[in-house]
């Protein structure tokens, strides 16, 4: 089926994620709508050095999640949750992968590190804990190709179900996720595909990556607290929390969804990206932008401003960052921004890098889904330049047709989707 402008309609039909504090999508859902907090002192290695000593673990047990000792063996924690998510996401949408279906089924996810952990393993073992400069090749592990390529998170997953659609990885640091859906949107309106399996994951939690954002002083260095050290939009802010984790969402076109049934949590109206051309980490505060993907991202669906009910921000926590974005919010949708609700789910579960893109849109459908508004935890004093209503401390009952995400990566990637409740078909 086709919208006004001659693409094929996009719609989710399941949803699958591996978050900390919900390592399902219901749990997820619960943590998010409680307010609970899963952030902690890192207990993945000894962080006693690191300037940041926290970060949001999720509990993922591979074997409860239905994997094979071979797919352990074989695949860093990345692609497991990789694995995990897509098997969710496929079991809630009820689509049966038969020969024909397979030939039109795609693969597109997204992740910014990689194989951190494996490689990072590996690197400790061929360097005898890093005393050698020139590394004994023999002791590697005979899978390291898979941790060094960044593909095996989209080939595992197609080797797995046997698709035969496109295959692809999205990296683009933090905004991999969001851009790894809107990829996967665009192959389905152009008809590349009837289904896409669509999401990202990333492992980072690990001395390398902690001791990177350390450099750069991103990340909290509040220790002390570590329930409350991730705080987007408060004037007491001090960096973000390092999370972890994976989401899939099922994207297919809407006469397929509707030919078989399918529930359909909400229809991908809009996505688009832009480069901001000014600084590898640094963020122009006007949000100049970001604001365009917001807005070219409406008009593709022919959504007002006005229209946004909700805004699931990037909001990692760190001073420029949500500054940066609420000016955009107020750029895209004028006086309209003050009346969206808007909030930031990495206050509870950490930002996991590339995978939060995905997690965060997964956070959009299920909020269309049960009108229900994920709340900003940790949310308690204001700060003049972040005006906006960011739904502190408490989910909110409110009646979302619209939801609206952003993201905001290293290397100045901005990006914006947006989720609309489905219309009446035609």
């Amino acid at each position: 089926m086709s919208g006004a402008d001659g693409h094929r309609r996009v719609v989710v039909t399941g949803v699958g994620v591996v978050a900390p504090g919900g390592i399902t999508r219901d749990q997820f859902w619960s943590t998010l709508t409680a307010g609970r907090t899963a952030t902690r002192k890192i207990t993945f290695f000894d962080a006693s050095k690191f300037r940041s000593r926290v970060a949001a673990e999720a509990d993922f047990d591979p074997v409860a999640a239905g994997l094979s000792a071979q797919e352990i063996r074989r695949a860093d924690r990345y692609v497991q949750f990789g694995l995990a998510t897509a098997a969710e996401a496929l079991a809630d949408s009820g689509l049966e992968l038969d020969e024909a279906t397979l030939e039109n089924t795609g693969v597109v996810m997204g992740s910014a590190v990689g194989g951190t952990l494996a490689l990072e393993n590996e690197y400790v073992a061929v360097s005898n804990t890093g005393k050698e400069w020139l590394v004994d090749h023999t002791y590697g592990g005979p899978f390291l190709y898979q941790a060094l390529v960044p593909s095996s998170l989209a080939a595992d997953i197609a080797h797995r179900y046997g698709t035969h659609g496109p295959t692809q990885v999205i990296s683009t640091g933090c905004t991999s996720g969001i851009d790894a859906i809107g990829y996967a949107w665009q192959l389905v309106q152009d008809g590349e595909a009837d289904v896409i399996i669509a999401g990202a994951a990333d492992s980072p939690i690990s001395p390398v990556t902690v001791s990177s954002f350390d450099a750069i002083k991103a990340t909290t260095p509040e220790n002390d607290d570590p329930e409350h050290a991730s705080r987007p939009f408060d004037a007491t802010r001090k960096g973000f929390v390092m999370g972890e984790g994976g989401a899939v969402l099922i994207l297919e076109e809407l006469g397929h969804a509707l030919a078989r049934g399918a529930k359909v949590y909400c229809e991908v109206t809009g996505y688009a990206s832009r480069s901001n051309g000014f600084h590898m980490t640094g963020l122009r505060p006007d949000g100049l932008e970001m604001s365009e993907a917001i807005t070219v991202s409406l008009n593709q669906g022919r959504t007002n401003p006005d229209d946004v009910d909700y805004i699931c921000a990037h909001g990692s926590g760190t001073k420029q960052n949500d500054r940066h974005e609420t000016a955009a919010f107020k750029r895209a949708l004028g006086d309209h921004a003050y009346q969206a609700s808007v909030s930031s789910i990495k206050s509870m579960i950490g930002h996991s890098l590339g995978a939060i893109g995905a997690i965060e849109m997964a956070a959009c459908a299920l909020t269309i889904d049960n009108n229900v508004v994920p709340p900003t935890a940790n949310w308690s004093q204001r700060d003049p330049e972040c005006d906006l209503d960011y739904t502190p401390v408490h989910a909110r009952e409110r009646q979302v047709d619209v939801a609206l995400s952003v993201g905001s990566g290293f290397g100045g990637f901005q990006s914006a989707m947006v989720f609309s409740r489905l219309k009446e078909a035609s």
